[in-house]
């Protein structure tokens, strides 16, 4: 299967919304609502549309997306800016076979290329390390909420860029928002 890997385009917005929803749908660990928050970063400060990425089959249509937006590690007045990675999503019918893997890297490289330095995830922990990804304690990194420590990760962009860095994740207003409030 042909796949190609683009900078989405608001054109693609509603489509994108459906894809991230039905990744979702049946996942165990969700809450169902990553189809809202993707909406809700796109209208922020938080958001880099270059960071917004998707995966386009031969026929042209969407089946998977990623996004990366801004949010700050804080440890009293010093704070750095870095990127979340969340969601990455493709249609449950094409899991597992690599999408996801590619969509990841692009935005990766992008990211690298723009000059963001580090990149938090929550996620899985026997996925995400074959990125590059530690975990954020490594570096004194703390989520702001309660989750295991190894689900909680970080990648440097460029070597050592936190190895200054430590304290408290503090994500954009939209990932703060409860689902159900309206957009």
């Amino acid at each position: 299967m042909e796949i190609l890997i683009r900078q989405s385009l608001p054109r693609d917005f509603e489509t994108i919304t459906e894809v991230v929803e039905q990744a979702f749908r049946d996942a165990e660990m969700s809450d169902h609502s990553e189809h809202i928050l993707v909406g809700r970063l796109r209208v922020s400060d938080a958001y880099v549309p270059e960071l917004s990425i998707v995966a386009e089959n031969e026929a042209g249509d969407i089946v998977g997306h990623i996004l990366l937006s801004k949010i700050r590690i804080v440890d009293g007045k010093n704070s750095e800016e870095s990127l979340a990675l969340a969601p990455v999503s493709v249609l449950p019918k094409l899991q597992n076979m690599g999408i996801g893997s590619r969509l990841i890297q692009t935005a990766l490289d992008k990211a690298r290329e723009l000059g963001f330095r580090s990149v938090i995830v929550l996620g899985h922990p026997g996925y995400y390390p074959r990125f590059g990804f530690r975990k954020a304690s490594e570096w004194g990194i703390r989520p702001p909420f309660d989750v295991p420590d190894d689900v909680f990760m970080a990648l440097e962009l460029s070597e050592g860029a936190l190895n200054q860095v430590s304290g408290i994740v503090e994500y954009s207003k939209p990932f703060n928002e409860a689902a159900t409030e309206p957009m």
